[in-house]
């Protein structure tokens, strides 16, 4: 099977409504996805292990996300690049909501949901707000930086591919009291302690990366 034909399979399976067969097929591929069978062209292979490394859940979202990120309107030029962006972001976040609602990885009102099953929220940033799990951390991460839920499923690809030792597993999906798109993800908890600008930029240097904007 090419590239064309791979994702005309997923689209097809979105548009039927995640049928049976079709929920099989998603599996089947993520399955081929997380072996390295099927190729990700979008990915380096250390991303594509870091996307894998978020689990089953983020593998078929990353995949619903990809096959509608391009599919844009008949009437798309006439929108401006922000209209554009939310534009996929719906189609992105309506084929990820049907899918999550019939495996049952979807959380309606997420804000109530999670302090009554998985522990109290601890802290809350423009990322995410965070729940105490025990031995790990739960996180409602919302598209603020993103728009699209492409780009933050990305964002936890390279996360896993660059920190493996406290990698995001996406657990599933869910709205909060706004209807606002939540992914829902858990990581281990380290108790550490504080470093200085300096020692992370001394770390991200090791790593091969440059600091471009010391403001942020």
């Amino acid at each position: 099977m090419n590239s064309a034909d791979f994702w005309a399979s997923v689209r097809t399976v979105i548009a039927e409504g995640f049928t049976p067969e079709g929920l099989q097929k998603l599996d089947t591929y993520a399955a081929e996805f997380i072996s390295g069978r099927l190729v990700y062209q979008r990915f380096s292979p250390q991303e594509q292990h870091g996307c894998a490394a978020g689990g089953h859940a983020n593998v078929v979202a990353s995949l619903l996300a990809g096959a509608e990120a391009g599919a844009d309107s008949e009437s798309a030029s006439a929108r401006s690049d922000y209209e554009r962006e939310c534009q996929r972001a719906a189609r992105q976040e309506a084929a990820i909501e049907q899918w999550a609602r019939a495996v049952g990885l979807w959380t309606d009102n997420v804000e109530q949901s999670l302090p009554l099953s998985l522990g109290e929220q601890i802290a809350e940033g423009g990322e995410a707000k965070v729940y105490d799990h025990g031995a790990t951390l739960i996180k409602s991460i919302g598209l603020d930086y993103f728009i699209q839920p492409i780009f933050a499923l990305d964002r936890i690809a390279l996360h896993n591919a660059y920190f493996p030792e406290t990698r995001l597993t996406v657990l599933g999906f869910g709205r909060d009291s706004r209807g606002v798109f939540k992914i829902i993800a858990e990581q281990p908890f380290i108790d550490g302690q504080p470093v200085s600008d300096d020692e992370i930029d001394e770390y991200m240097h090791q790593m091969g990366f440059k600091l471009k904007n010391p403001s942020n």
